[in-house]
């Protein structure tokens, strides 16, 4: 990332400063700011923010905002261009003011001009694979099925790095802070047979299956049928292994 001049970052806080105050309205959102990568605050005159959005160099708000993505802003996260202190969930009703002015494709223009006038930085990508490149009709099956691959096929073990044991990956329910990983998700995939009343002898497809926890945990628990369908070989692979090991063959199986 090169080195501003002084003008140049005295520039770019002004403008930032500017966009905030269009985008965020100061009066608008209590208990919430903006620090800059300089200590300037945002808005200037409230009361210590209990949660506060961090941005870490002169071309954070682009990187932040340029693509007009969720993908590009949680890339900017991840990457270290901004960061948060304090109660991240705090931060959602921004995303909503945020939408609000930029919805029609003239704001949304003025706001991307205005973005450009930032420095181009953004703190460096370390991913050598770089976004997916996908060919076909949106949606198609041959398209999806690519991405599922690009994101999927990058192996087991890669995954089994920090998912739980039953390699669940869209969520787990904590009854409390000391609880582990694997007991959360377990009683997420319990959550799901109950709120399905499961009994046993039906038959449940499970579309998207992933490594099959959820299909193990309904065929062990609540003595149901289960087809698990994913794109994913590895994902089918490993969820056969597991089955078979647990001896539901006859109850489960992943496709």
């Amino acid at each position: 990332m090169g080195a501003l001049t002084v003008r140049e970052e005295v520039h770019a806080r002004e403008l930032t400063l500017s966009l905030l105050e269009r985008l965020f309205p100061s009066n608008q959102f209590k208990g919430i700011g903006f620090r800059l990568w300089d200590g300037t605050r945002y808005p200037s005159e409230s009361p210590s923010p209990t949660t506060t959005i961090v941005l870490n160099h002169p071309g954070a708000l682009r990187a932040m905002l340029l693509p007009g993505t969720e993908v590009g802003l949680v890339e900017a996260y991840l990457y270290n261009d901004f960061d948060i202190e304090g109660n991240i969930e705090a931060v959602f009703p921004l995303g909503e003011a945020l939408a609000e002015r930029t919805n029609g494709w003239q704001k949304k223009l003025d706001i991307a001009r205005e973005l450009m006038r930032l420095p181009n930085q953004q703190n460096p990508r370390i991913s050598k694979r770089g976004a997916a490149r996908l060919s076909g009709k949106p949606h198609s099956l041959e398209r999806d099925r690519q991405a599922v691959r690009y994101h999927y096929d990058v192996s087991n073990d890669f995954y089994s790095l920090f998912l739980g044991k039953r390699m669940v990956y869209s969520c787990a329910y904590f009854e409390s802070p000391d609880e582990d990983l694997d007991t959360a998700q377990e009683r997420k995939l319990d959550y799901i047979c109950r709120k399905l009343r499961l009994k046993p002898g039906q038959k449940l497809l499970d579309l998207g299956c992933g490594w099959g926890g959820l299909v193990i945990y309904a065929a062990e628990r609540y003595g149901v049928d289960v087809t698990g369908i994913t794109l994913s070989e590895p994902q089918a692979s490993l969820a056969q292994q597991r089955i078979a090991e647990a001896g539901l063959q006859a109850h489960a199986r992943v496709r």
